[in-house]
C-alpha cells in the first residue's frame, strides 16, 4: 500500500534559467526531529490528505490517516521514532511509514527542525 506519493509539475528553475541541479535533500533519519515545511499546506481530504508545496509545486497524495496525523504532528515530537510510537504504529508496519516519511523528505514536504526558518509561523 503507497501512503505518499509526489507530482511535479514541472522544473520552473531550469525553465527560468535558475539552478538546473537544486541542493540535495536531507537524508531521512527517524532519530532526528522534523517537522512540515513551512512552503508546505496539508489539506485534509476524504481520502487522506494533500500536501502541496508552494516553493516547488509538487503535490502529494497522502491516502493513510495515519499518515496525515504523523506528519501533521511531526514538530510536537523529539523524533519521527516518537512520533510514529505516539501514533500507535506497531514494528510490523513501521518499515511502511519509514518509507512514506523518507519519500516526504526527498521531496522536502518535511524537514529537519533545525532546518525550520525561525521567521515562519506554525503551518495550518
Amino acid at each position: 500500500m503507497t501512503t505518499a506519493t509526489t507530482i511535479a509539475s514541472g522544473d520552473r528553475d531550469a525553465v527560468a534559467g535558475g539552478e538546473p541541479h537544486p541542493p540535495a535533500p536531507p537524508v531521512f533519519d527517524p532519530t532526528a526531529a522534523w517537522t512540515l515545511n513551512p512552503k508546505v499546506a496539508l489539506r485534509p481530504e476524504p481520502f487522506g490528505a494533500l500536501l502541496y508545496h508552494f516553493g516547488t509545486r509538487k503535490l502529494s497524495f497522502l491516502k493513510n490517516l495515519t499518515v496525515v496525523g504523523i506528519v501533521r504532528d511531526l514538530a510536537e515530537h523529539q523524533s519521527a521514532d516518537a512520533a510514529l510510537a505516539a501514533a500507535g504504529v506497531t514494528d510490523d508496519a513501521r518499515p511502511m511509514y519509514l518509507q512514506a516519511l523518507t519519500a516526504l523528505c526527498e521531496s522536502g514536504m518535511i524537514i529537519p527542525q533545525a532546518d525550520r526558518p525561525v521567521d515562519q509561523g506554525v503551518n495550518p
